[in-house]
């Protein structure tokens, strides 16, 4: 069976809001090798998206040293505009933001944000933050697609705030179904099989 085969049913899902893009085992770019994308935008102006498993050594107390908190760890959204901080939540009546995918929002206030810190009012498990993101100008991303460098599947909550930043790709992988699992262990370099 060729799983890149782009009539496959799984090489049919487009991207779109709310999606996640899995880098396909052999993607060689040190950006994305082995990373899974959350999209937030996808559109006439292009795509924006957030790595959900390259945590940093950061923490929020690191970047805001007024929200001192060592229990959130901040995430490398992407290589793009590495001096941005972006937040993923669950929590909207506490945050706001945008509805991306079911119970997963992007965005927020960064007051409403400072308010929770500072009264202990928040659960580190509801909330990722992300320094840059990742970013395709308009036909990128779908060229990227038509080369076969990621697959397609829906975001749940449960992959971005409670899966180990470790474990986010292969679980992803088995997101695609039951003929696309073996992925998950292939390695990096299958030469070195």
């Amino acid at each position: 069976m060729d799983l890149f085969n782009k009539n496959s049913p799984v090489n049919k899902r487009q991207p779109a809001v709310g999606k996640l893009l899995i880098a396909e085992p052999f993607l060689s770019d040190s950006n994305f090798s082995r990373t899974v994308i959350l999209l937030c935008e996808h559109g006439e102006s292009g795509s924006v998206g957030f790595v959900l498993n390259r945590s940093t050594e950061l923490t929020l107390g690191d970047l805001l040293p007024e929200l001192y908190t060592p229990s959130l760890t901040i995430y490398q959204g992407g290589p793009v505009q590495m001096d941005t901080l972006h937040m993923m939540h669950r929590v909207p009546l506490l945050l706001g933001g945008n509805l991306v995918s079911p119970d997963v929002y992007w965005g927020g206030s960064y007051e409403a944000l400072q308010e929770a810190v500072e009264n202990d009012a928040y659960n580190a498990e509801d909330l990722r933050l992300f320094v840059g993101y990742s970013g395709w100008t308009v036909g990128q991303l779908e060229e990227e697609m038509k080369e076969g460098s990621w697959l397609v599947a829906d975001a749940t909550p449960h992959l971005l705030f409670e899966t180990p930043p470790d474990q986010v790709w292969k679980e992803a992988i088995k997101l695609l179904g039951k003929d696309h699992a073996f992925l998950a262990n292939m390695p990096v370099d299958p030469q070195l099989n």
